[in-house]
C-alpha cells in the first residue's frame, strides 16, 4: 500500500436553520464548514493526486458537483446531505503502465465541521480486452414463461495493433449475484485487495491457441444454441450458435454445442461443477470480471486455501474464491435499475458506476459505446471504468455490433 496520504480541503455549506437533511434545500441561514478528503492509493508510486476529480452526488436529489484537484487545497460548496463521493483519475507508473484509479464512499453523510473523509483509490492496469456487450436479462416465451438460457457475454479487442491471447484468461461473476445493500463480510486482512465469486471459469488453450486480433470479438454463451428454434424460445433475440465458447454444464436437456467449452475452475472449494446442472448469472444484473494472474503468479483457489474464504456474516460453510484486484483486466457491474447504484458489490477501482436494463425477461441488454474508429475501420469502444457512462442500456442484443470481426477459429468458419 502507498503510505503517502494527501489531504484536500473542501468547503461545504451548513444550513443552520434546518433540522434534517430534507430541510436543507429550503433553509436560508448558511455558514461554511470545511471537510477534508484524505486520499490514499493502493497502487504504489502515486505522489500526487493533481488532476483527479472529486465528485459529490446527492443521493436523494440527484444533484452533482465536481471539481478537479489542483495543488493541495480546492474549495467549493455543497449542500449538506447523504452523498456518493467519488475520487478518480489516471496514473502512469515508472514502468509506463497506466492505471485508472477510483475510490468512493456510498450513502455518506456530510454535515460535520472539520470531518476527515478517507477515500482509498485503487485501479486496473489499462487493457484492451473489454466486455463489449452483455445480455443477461433473459426473455419471455410464447406462453409468457421465463427463459434465461440465451444469456451471452461478448468480449472485444479494443486495440489497434495488439494481439490478445484468450488462453488462460478467467471469467467470473461476483458475489452477491444480485445488487444488494446487505453485503457479505469478508476477512479484515483481505482489505480492499480482492473481489469474491462463488464460481470461476477460464478459457481453454495452452497459451497461443485462441488469438483475438485487433477489432475482433468473441462470444461466451450460457448455452450456445440457436435459441430461436421451436424447442427453446422462438421469442428469444439471440442465436447463440455463432458463439465461440459456452458454459457447458453437462445437462442432457441442453446438450453440448459445437462452441468450445469454457474450463470449470472452482465451485465451493472444489474443481467439480456441483450438483445443479446449469450456470447462469443474475437476470437482474451481475458484476462480471475478466482476470489473469500477473506474470510468475499461479492462481489456484482450490489448492491454495489463502485464495478462498467463507462469508463471515453467514453460518454457511460455502467457500468463495478470492480474485486479486491486481489481476483484473476488465469489469462491469449491472443492477436492477438506476436506484441500485447505492448497492454496489464491486469496488470502485474496478467499476465506479453501474449499468442496467430496468427489468428482467425483457429481451434487452447493454452494449459498450463506440467513440470512433481505428485506421482500418474497426470500432474504438469507450472505457472509463464507469459503466454508467460507458454503456448504452436497454437495447436489443446483437452479436458483432459495430461490425466487429469474427475470429478465424470460430467453429462456423473452420468447420470444426
Amino acid at each position: 500500500m502507498n503510505t503517502k496520504n494527501i489531504i484536500y480541503l473542501f468547503c461545504l455549506v451548513l444550513l443552520a436553520s434546518c433540522e434534517s437533511f430534507e430541510d436543507a434545500a429550503d433553509a436560508s441561514d448558511v455558514k461554511e464548514i470545511c471537510i477534508s478528503i484524505q486520499v490514499n492509493s493502493l497502487v504504489p508510486g502515486v505522489e500526487s493526486f493533481d488532476g483527479f476529480t472529486v465528485r459529490f452526488e446527492d443521493v436523494k436529489y440527484g444533484t452533482v458537483q465536481s471539481e478537479t484537484i489542483s495543488g493541495e487545497n480546492t474549495a467549493f460548496t455543497v449542500v449538506p446531505g447523504i452523498y456518493k463521493i467519488d475520487v478518480g483519475g489516471e496514473f502512469t507508473d515508472s514502468s509506463h503502465d497506466t492505471y485508472m484509479l477510483n475510490g468512493n464512499k456510498v450513502n455518506y453523510p456530510l454535515v460535520t465541521d472539520g470531518e476527515v473523509v478517507r477515500i482509498t483509490v485503487n485501479g486496473l492496469r489499462q487493457a484492451n480486452l473489454l466486455f463489449k456487450e452483455i445480455y443477461y436479462a433473459g426473455s419471455k416465451t410464447a406462453l409468457n414463461t421465463n427463459y434465461f438460457r440465451d444469456q451471452f457475454y461478448e468480449l472485444y479487442n479494443n486495440s489497434e495493433d495488439q494481439v490478445i491471447y484468450l488462453d488462460g484468461i478467467y471469467f467470473a461473476s461476483l458475489h452477491p449475484t444480485s445488487a444488494t445493500t446487505t453485503l457479505p463480510v469478508w476477512p479484515d486482512e483481505d482489505g480492499e485487495n480482492y473481489a469474491y465469486t462463488d464460481r470461476v471459469w477460464k478459457f481453454p488453450g495452452t497459451g497461443t491457441d485462441y488469438p483475438l486480433l485487433p477489432g475482433e470479438s468473441c462470444v461466451i454463451s450460457q448455452f450456445a444454441a440457436n435459441h430461436q428454434l421451436p424447442q427453446y424460445n422462438t421469442n428469444s433475440p439471440a442465436n447463440g450458435s455463432l458463439s465461440e465458447f459456452e458454459f457447458n454444464m453437462n445437462n442432457s436437456n441442453f446438450p453440448d454445442q459445437p462452441a468450445l467449452d469454457m474450463v470449470h475452475v472452482f465451485y465451493n472449494g472444489q474443481a467439480a461443477m456441483g450438483s445443479v446442472p446449469q450456470y447462469l448469472t443474475s437476470v437482474f444484473g451481475g458484476a462480471y470480471v475478466l482476470f489473469k494472474p500477473l506474470q510468475g503468479d499461479v492462481y489456484d483457489p482450490v489448492g491454495d486455501p489463502t485464495l478462498s474464504t467463507t462469508n463471515l456474516a453467514s453460518t454457511s460453510s460455502k467457500r468463495y474464491a478470492k480474485i486479486p484486484i491486481a489481476y483484473v483486466i476488465d469489469a462491469v457491474e449491472a443492477g436492477h435499475n438506476e436506484s441500485m447504484l447505492t448497492a454496489k458489490r464491486m469496488p470502485a477501482a474496478l467499476d465506479k458506476g453501474m449499468t442496467w436494463v430496468g427489468a428482467s425477461y425483457n429481451s434487452l441488454g447493454v452494449a459498450r459505446k463506440k467513440t470512433g474508429e481505428h485506421a482500418d475501420g474497426t470500432p474504438i469502444l469507450q472505457d472509463t471504468n464507469d459503466s454508467t457512462n460507458d454503456f448504452d442500456r436497454g437495447i436489443s442484443p446483437e452479436f458483432r455490433r459495430y461490425c466487429s470481426k469474427m475470429p478465424v477459429w470460430n467453429h462456423t468458419l473452420s468447420g470444426n
